[in-house]
């Protein structure tokens, strides 16, 4: 029994540890040249990484000479965050036609946007913003103005936020045009509002092609294996007002995603708004090819000049330790991800320098994993002959006993 459940706890464990890493059973290899090596360096992941890796990029590796190098897989797909908390509304009410209110924001260390909650359509309205340190006080200083809009019969959209520099005034005056009524302004929240840059890269290529009426149709080559995960679009700056839907599918015609894009720049009663949204955010890395369809409607076709497919870039980040020279190896479609300190505690310096990678080649070490399969699996053949000649025995020996029996019988 002990040593059933001893063989029993020695499975499991070489199971958790699964397959190790080793140069032999790398199928491609790059030579990385290091400029800096006494700094944090970084490499991107490139269509050939892409194409010979695994899809979630597990089996990567880099070693110098017969020892690996710890590596961190940072994807730069950047973002922003907004935390927003109640602000309370204060003296609202109307002053020279004009609808004013104050905020208290007393409980927000600093800020950088309110959004307003306003019960009303299809308006345009220049909103100036003050900070105070008392709500009464006139000599606040002028956080500059916004504007609010809804376009909703022209389906253009709208906003209701105001954008100022950072601020940390435990009040803000608040004044806006003509137009709205204290009783539409509900609700009031200050937010701070932090965003870091994403990086991208190509993730195929779209040419035009022919659509049904009243569509304006791409057709796209994605890279083999390389995530697509947003669709932009070039549109001249001359082209103005519009808001279409865009429908994504692939090459079965199965529906990926859909979306919009737009363009507002509108003057009305001497305010101008100016707002875009030319790319659909999706992801999809098992289509080859997609059919991205702008739906116009009863308007003239709008004038595309590029789709571009897109994935967030991917960068390899690592310490070279003074090396100048190291290798990188990937293509073991059954090495899973390492587990390094490296990356679980990865602070991302920003003087890192970018390693030169080397062009792709086939590793002249390789020689594969060993067939790992059961006998039974690596062997089909010679299994299924055994088991029909052992059929054709028995068959053989169950006929000679009938006719024995048969000449006992007579």
């Amino acid at each position: 029994m002990k040593t059933a459940l001893t063989a029993f706890v020695l499975a499991v464990s070489v199971a958790a540890l699964g397959y190790e890493a080793a140069i032999p059973y790398f199928a491609r290899s790059r030579t990385l040249t290091i400029s800096a090596p006494d700094r944090q360096n970084y490499i991107v992941v490139d269509p050939d990484i892409w194409k010979s890796s695994r899809n979630e990029l597990a089996d990567i590796r880099i070693y110098d000479g017969q020892s690996q190098v710890p590596y961190a897989l940072i994807k730069q797909s950047g973002g922003s965050s907004n935390q927003e908390t109640p602000a309370k509304i204060l003296n609202l009410g109307t002053v020279g036609g004009h609808t004013e209110f104050d905020l208290d924001v007393s409980g927000t260390k600093e800020y950088e946007r309110v959004r307003l909650e306003i019960d009303a359509k299809n308006f345009i309205n220049g909103t100036q913003v003050q900070g105070r340190a008392m709500p009464n006080d006139r000599a606040g200083s002028n956080l500059g103005s916004s504007t609010l809009y809804d376009f909703t019969n022209e389906g253009l959209g709208s906003n209701f936020t105001l954008k100022f520099p950072t601020s940390s005034f435990p009040y803000l005056h608040v004044r806006l045009s003509t137009g709205i009524l204290p009783k539409q302004i509900k609700h009031a929240f200050v937010s701070t509002f932090s965003e870091t840059k994403a990086a991208w890269t190509f993730a195929g290529e779209c040419k035009p092609a022919d659509g049904r009426p009243k569509e304006t149709v791409f057709e796209c080559a994605l890279l083999e294996n390389v995530p697509l995960e947003r669709i932009a679009f070039g549109v001249p700056a001359s082209t103005v007002n519009f808001n279409r839907a865009v429908i994504v599918s692939d090459e079965s015609g199965n529906e990926l995603d859909r979306g919009s894009v737009s363009r507002v720049r509108l003057n009305r009663a001497g305010q101008s708004v100016v707002s875009q949204d030319l790319m659909i955010d999706l992801y999809t890395q098992a289509a080859k090819r997609l059919k991205v369809a702008i739906q116009n409607g009863d308007d003239k076709p709008l004038p595309i000049e590029s789709v571009r497919p897109l994935s967030f870039e991917r960068r390899i980040y690592f310490d070279p330790s003074g090396k100048i020279n190291l290798q990188l190896y990937y293509g073991d479609p059954k090495l899973g991800s390492p587990a390094y300190d490296y990356a679980k505690f990865f602070q991302q310096s920003p003087n890192a320098a970018i390693a030169q990678l080397g062009q792709p080649e086939a590793n002249p070490q390789f020689t594969g994993r060993p067939d790992d399969r059961p006998w039974s699996e690596r062997h089909q053949t010679v299994l299924w002959a055994a088991m029909i000649a052992a059929v054709a025995l028995l068959g053989a020996l169950a006929l000679r006993g009938i006719k024995g029996s048969a000449v006992a019988g007579q």
